[in-house]
């Protein structure tokens, strides 16, 4: 019987979207063709990949020009390549409206993963207009999907809260290799006695990037590697000159999946920073806390609510109080001072928690229902 094929759709550049190419691999292993359309945002795509990989050229890398761009190109690709008795997935609402449409025109069925809540992200703080358009998509879309899942329950109650469908929950955790590749292919910062943060992830607004940097300033023997892309990062490269930190504060760029799981065990501490900028943050667990987890190195976190209960809860690091520079920098000190040791064990039982095949079966079950349609 011939496989039924999904198609997913995101703006990231795909090389780097740890989550979507998690799942494109199980829905692999669950018996589905897969095929993917991405762009080439902040950087051309390797494609690298045991499935079909379109990729859209954009004309812009920021703003509603990128998106009104990547929408009516996405739209035009999924017309193109879609067929009736394909699955369309749409990850996060900028990618939903084309595979919505194209669902309807050709009778496919939609799924939508949804990992941030979109219309209350940072980014869109003090722009009303912007936010109105992205809320009414949302708003016209959203309460009527039936197959929709999310990373966090506190998204899964916002959602519920605000359109009373509530979505499954499917974290955003890293895969457990055992015999993964660890050779490292890159140059790092070359280190004498200091000791070594880390902050990976996309570089922009509210992520708490800023704060790490200025706090540079009351720490000694110690470096902060920035490990990422993103639209502010010649903000921070700025910041970090007119601080005179740049022998403290280094920016790797982005690396492959692969070649961040080398990077991150290296570091003494990961940081994960986020500001209360809006809901979608306020709510968030970034895959970030839980690559942190399986590097075994404990973690600073911030004090929303989704991430300072995962770190207490597992006793992963310590959780700050607010965003004040020294007082980030009063925490650093007494964890660095700590080690690692005393939540080696911690972190080693959290990675068995979190961890993909766990999560995979909740996917499963959701891509089930398609498997009994056959």
């Amino acid at each position: 019987m011939k496989k039924r094929k999904i198609i997913t759709s995101v703006i990231n550049n795909f090389d780097s979207d740890q989550r979507v190419q998690k799942v494109c691999g199980s829905l692999m292993k669950f018996g589905f063709e897969v095929e993917v359309v991405a762009t080439n945002l902040r950087g051309e795509p390797k494609l690298n990949f045991p499935y079909p990989v379109h990729y859209l050229n954009l004309s812009a890398q920021s703003g509603m020009k990128m998106y009104l761009d990547f929408n009516r190109k996405l739209f035009f690709k999924l017309n193109s390549i879609a067929k009736k008795d394909d699955i369309l997935l749409a990850n996060d609402l900028d990618a939903l409206l084309p595979n919505y449409l194209i669902s309807k025109i050709k009778g496919c069925e939609l799924v939508f993963d949804s990992h941030e809540i979109f219309s209350e992200v940072p980014t869109l703080y003090n722009r009303p207009f912007r936010k109105k358009i992205w809320k009414t998509l949302e708003k016209s879309i959203v309460p009527n999907l039936k197959h929709f899942y999310t990373v966090s329950n506190g998204y899964a109650d916002w959602f519920e809260k605000a359109y009373q469908n509530r979505p499954e929950v499917v974290m955003n955790v890293p895969l457990i290799q055992k015999n993964a590749d660890t050779k490292l292919s890159i140059d790092l910062p070359e280190i004498s006695t200091e000791k070594i943060l880390i902050y990976q992830g996309v570089i922009n607004f509210s992520r708490g990037i800023g704060k790490m940097i200025e706090a540079m300033q009351f720490l000694e023997n110690v470096q902060l590697w920035i490990v990422g892309n993103g639209p502010k990062k010649v903000e921070f490269e700025t910041l970090t000159e007119d601080l005179k930190l740049e022998n403290k504060v280094k920016f790797l760029g982005n690396v492959s999946p692969n070649q961040l799981k080398c990077i991150t065990p290296k570091a003494d501490l990961g940081l994960s920073l986020e500001e209360d900028y809006g809901i979608s943050y306020r709510y968030a667990l970034p895959n970030k806390i839980f690559d942190y987890t399986h590097a075994g190195i404990p973690i600073l976190g911030t004090y929303l609510p989704e991430i300072k209960a995962t770190i207490e809860n597992y006793r992963l690091g310590k959780t700050i109080e607010n965003h004040e520079p020294k007082h980030i920098a009063e925490r650093i000190k007494m964890m660095l001072e700590e080690g690692k040791s005393p939540y080696t064990e911690n972190l080693k039982r959290a990675a068995e928690v979190f961890n993909w095949s766990h999560e995979e079966k909740k996917l499963e079950g959701i891509y089930s229902v398609f498997n009994e349609q056959k």
